[in-house]
């Protein structure tokens, strides 16, 4: 069975992550086009807009807002998108640790 692009768009726009990504209010271009959508989750621009949500602490790094379909530019988003998320994992995880003196799990 041959599964289409769009298809696949559409598959990917009703899983739980993105499901969750629109709790925080309606994405960048504010259309409900299905490409739309998926751009605009693919450029970083709105996942770099909720960490700020998450962690408001300012970053040195700027989000390049004007992607433009620029594969550079939405590297550079995600990149810091993972930096900023790794950051805050890693200050979160710390606080736990030294407030539980327990493991990750434990």
């Amino acid at each position: 069975m041959d599964v289409t692009v769009s298809e696949l768009m559409e598959l990917f726009l009703q899983s739980p992550l993105v499901t969750w990504v629109k709790t925080f209010g309606p994405f960048g271009s504010g259309s409900q086009d299905n490409l739309t959508m998926y751009m605009d989750l693919a450029d970083g621009i709105f996942l770099n807009q909720i960490m700020l949500q998450i962690d408001p602490r300012p970053t040195n790094q700027r989000i390049n807002k004007h992607v433009n379909n620029d594969v550079n530019l939405r590297i550079q988003n995600l990149t810091i998108l993972v930096r900023n998320i790794k950051t805050y994992y890693q200050k979160n995880r710390s606080q736990g640790l030294s407030n539980n003196n327990q493991g990750l799990w434990g």
